[in-house]
Order: structure tokens, then sequence, then C-alpha cells
């Protein structure tokens, strides 16, 4: 009896070749990646902005890094003859911040991190003036509860108690007056529904402000009322579309008013006109968005691919006519471009 041929395991599960079948396909080469170390530096947003009217450039340079654990700004403005003014550094991240100012060679100091569950530290610092403020954030029942002290650095006098609530909150502070050394001062925000709407009543400095808001998908009705000084005023927004909406208001106690016209076409264009009875102004805006071609950098991604910084240009002409002398209009514009590098 002749022996059987036992499979071979490493043979048995390939395919093979008959005559007329093609050759199979040559694996891929692996990706290449252009520009090495710079191929991996995060994404930059410059953007550049021109008022006329200042004649002065503002200029901020962005971008995030550590897998967007942290983010760096620079900005500074220059006017017509290069000049540099106001350039400002800030790093912010999750648990710190810092704010340099180079002209006043100042810096300021944010940190807010948990220390706890459901207990919060927060501080700040301002070098150049050495003052600055600390704070304790618990929670109550909940995160819609929250009991907060806040003192000032160096202390002056007893901590600033907040307690915050679903519909609003109130905070008791101790202040210095002038006939009166120390005082408690409270002030508070509470807000509610009532008829449909939302009533809001905001006690500062024994003032109180009561606000009603009345809003449905075509119209808004805004009267307010201050009290002791029984200042009245309304506003009144109107929707005629999902591309046109009026809005006015209206001071009873001065009888100042103001009123806006706005059309909206897509998101590129926004036009605008309007007047202002206290500074007796007219005036016409008109804001156009446009995408230029895209530009090529030189540096590439993980694939080996070409990235595009695409370059978006805000354009906004405004036109301000005064009621007394309209001989003075005056015609301005502003152009503010930004990359995505």
């Amino acid at each position: 009896m002749a022996e059987s041929v036992q499979p071979n395991p490493s043979t048995s599960l390939v395919p093979t070749a008959t005559a007329g079948d093609p050759p199979p396909p040559a694996p891929p080469p692996p990706p290449t990646r252009a520009g090495g170390f710079l191929s991996r530096r995060p994404g930059i947003r410059v953007t550049t902005e021109f008022d006329s009217d200042s004649a002065v450039f503002f200029h901020k340079i962005s971008c995030k890094f550590l897998d967007s654990l942290a983010k760096l700004k620079v900005s500074f403005q220059n006017n017509d003859k290069g000049e540099v003014f106001e350039p400002q550094l800030a790093l912010t991240s999750k648990y710190l911040s810092l704010h340099y100012d180079l002209e006043e060679r100042n810096a300021l100091v944010k940190s807010s991190f948990d220390v706890g569950p459901g207990l919060q530290f927060r501080a700040s610092h301002d070098v150049k003036a050495q003052q600055g403020e600390v704070a304790m954030v618990a929670d109550l029942a909940g995160p819609a509860y929250k009991f907060e002290l806040s003192s000032a650095l160096p202390s002056i006098g007893l901590p600033k108690a907040t307690f915050k609530f679903p519909i609003g909150e109130v905070s008791f502070e101790e202040k210095e007056e002038e006939e009166v050394k120390k005082m408690l001062s409270i002030n508070g925000i509470v807000k509610g529904q009532l008829l449909n709407g939302v009533c809001t009543a905001q006690y500062q400095d024994e003032s109180l402000n009561l606000r009603y808001l009345y809003k449905d998908e075509q119209m808004a009705f805004i009267p307010s009322i201050s009290l002791p000084s029984n200042a009245l005023s309304m506003g009144f927004k109107r929707r005629f579309g999902p591309s046109d909406k009026l809005s006015y208001w209206y001071n009873f106690d001065s009888n100042y008013w103001s009123t806006v016209y706005k059309h909206t076409v897509g998101k590129d264009y926004k036009f605008k006109v309007g007047y202002d009875s206290e500074v007796r102004l007219g005036w016409a805006s008109l804001w156009v968005c446009v995408f230029l071609l895209s530009l090529n950098c030189l540096v590439g991604d993980e694939d080996g691919q070409a990235k595009t910084a695409p370059l978006k240009t805000k354009i906004q002409f405004m036109l301000q006519v005064p009621k007394d002398d309209i001989k003075s209009a005056a015609l301005m514009f502003r152009v503010k471009k930004r990359w995505d590098i």
C-alpha cells in the first residue's frame, strides 16, 4: 500500500498561478514624509486687519501645539510708517495662562485647577501692579449649585462670597464708603419664566434693573426699567425672513432712539443700515467675504501631500453721514485677511 502524502500547511493556503493569469500587483511603497520634523509642526493662523479710519494695521498669529493642549498667540499693531506698538504675547492652556505686554514689561498670570471632587482653585496675579485674586469654588448638591469665596491680594477685607444657583446668583462683599468706612454690599441677579418670556432682575450698587424678554420666531420685545431712577427703555426686533431683520431701541427718559436694518446673502454678504439719534449719525455698512486661491506651502503632511493654506478675506465698506452736516459724509473701509497654514 502506497504511503499517503500529507499537504504542507505552509503552502496549501497559497493559490497557485495558472497559465494566463496576470501577475500579482506589487505592494505599495511606504509613505514618505515630506519635510521631516517640520511636517509635524502645529497649524498656524495668521490674521491681518486694516482700518482706514485709524490707518493702523492689526496683526495676530496663533497656533496650537502639544495636541491642542496649549495655544500661543502673538499680536501687535503698526502704522503706515512701519512703527510697531502694543505687542502682546499670550500662552494659554487648560490649567495656566500667561499674558505678557512687551511695551509695559508686565505679565498677567492666571491659573485654575481642581483640588478635589467638586472643589476648584482659581488664582490671578498682575506682576507689575503686585495685585491679584484667589478663589475657591465648591459644588453644592451638584454642579448647578456653587459656592465661591474670593479674596483680593493683598487682602483689604473680608473675602467676597457668591452663591450660584440655576436661576441666578447672589454675592456679598465688604466695601468702603466715604461716610461709612466699611459696609456690606449685596449684589445679585435672578432669571425666571414669566408670561411666555424671561424676566431678569439685577441688583447692583443699590440700583435695581428689571428686564423682560419675549421672543418667538418672528418678533422680540424687550422692555426694561431701572429703579430708583425710573429710566425706562424698550427694544423691538422683527424678522421678515431668514435674511432680513429690523431692530429698534428707544429710551423714554432721554428720547434717544436708534434703528438698524440687516440683510444677509448667504454667509458671504452682509448689509446693514442704521441711524442713532444720540450722535445724530446715519450709516450704512457692507461686509463682503471672499476666498482667494489657496496657497501651497513648502511643508508637506505625513502622506507626502502638500498642504494648502486657504486665504479668507473680509472687506467692509462703511458710509457715515452726520445729520447736521451731510457734506462731511465719510467713506471708510476695513480689510481683514486670514491664512490657515
